[in-house]
């Protein structure tokens, strides 16, 4: 799998250099580094078999709504081939995969998404997949956790794909309703349709070093408003200075991160046995 830079731009697996401060690693290091530059911390995209690596247990994914398949709605002209295309590329049925595990012992549901297929576009099946675990965790009680990475709706199915807007966030209200929590990984890059809905309706956004966290593209914007925008806009650094992230966490420290929100979010015995009291255990999450 080649690694890829903020523009999607493949660099060398072997020895490339890091598009961020040119240097030189081999593919073991940066692998070694959870695929990141080792001497800049620079993060590369991933896709959802990596991600598994080192986030969830070993061997404690269970991959659910598996089969899953795209269709063709609007009969639009080599779709088909398109999806078959990026199922060969990518190595996933679509650009989602939903499945329980544990991360540092704690059950919960996990969502992955996959650049590498179409862009990482919401058709009806990543919609209809993010709703089920999102349904999945207001049922069951569990925390639900999804790494973003996409490009937008997927255009190829016409309203069907817009349609997955409010399907997903009208999930994530009945996740909301049923007291459980809801966390997001925004990675690069995390835009369009998927940033309209429930990418932005977590408990707690976090995001990757760098990602690309919007709606709209610069270049789209600036086009549109004819203004050159400041340096770093859009990017996760930006996004946490202006209110729509809550923390940045580097893939190094996401397990330790995940699972002590996990921890904070948890019923409280004592408090929730006594009538009209709060139910969610309270304090300050040392990070």
């Amino acid at each position: 799998m080649s690694l890829e830079n903020k523009t999607g731009q493949t660099v060398a697996e072997e020895c490339g250099a890091c598009p961020s401060c040119g240097a030189r690693h081999s593919r073991e290091e940066i692998d070694g580094a959870f695929k990141t530059c080792p001497s800049c911390a620079y993060h590369y995209r991933m896709e959802p078999a990596e991600r598994l690596g080192y986030i969830a247990d070993p061997g404690s994914f269970c991959e659910f709504s598996a089969n899953l398949r795209s269709l063709n709605p609007i009969d639009l002209a080599g779709y088909e081939e398109k999806l078959s295309e990026a199922e060969a590329r990518a190595r996933v049925k679509d650009a989602v995969i939903t499945g329980f595990c544990t991360i540092e012992g704690r059950p919960l549901i996990l969502g992955l998404m996959s650049f590498n297929f179409m862009g990482g576009s919401m058709g009806s099946v990543v919609g209809e997949k993010v709703s089920r675990a999102l349904l999945k965790g207001a049922e069951e009680k569990l925390p639900v956790l999804v790494y973003t990475t996409s490009g937008g709706a997927r255009m190829q199915e016409g309203i069907f794909s817009l349609m997955q807007m409010a399907k997903t966030s009208s999930a994530a209200a009945e996740l909301d309703k049923a007291d459980v929590p809801f966390f997001i990984v925004l990675c690069d890059p995390t835009t369009g349709g998927v940033t309209a809905s429930f990418a932005m309706l977590a408990d707690v956004a976090m995001a990757e070093p760098g990602a690309l966290i919007g709606f709209a593209g610069p270049r789209v914007i600036e086009g549109t408003i004819r203004q050159t925008l400041p340096e770093g806009f859009q990017r996760a650094e930006f996004q946490l200075e202006k209110g729509f992230v809550d923390l940045i966490v580097p893939r190094c420290e996401q397990r330790r991160v995940i699972s002590g929100l996990i921890d904070l979010h948890r019923p409280f015995p004592a408090l929730a046995a006594k009538p009209g009291a709060e139910n969610r255990k309270g304090g300050v999450l040392k990070l």
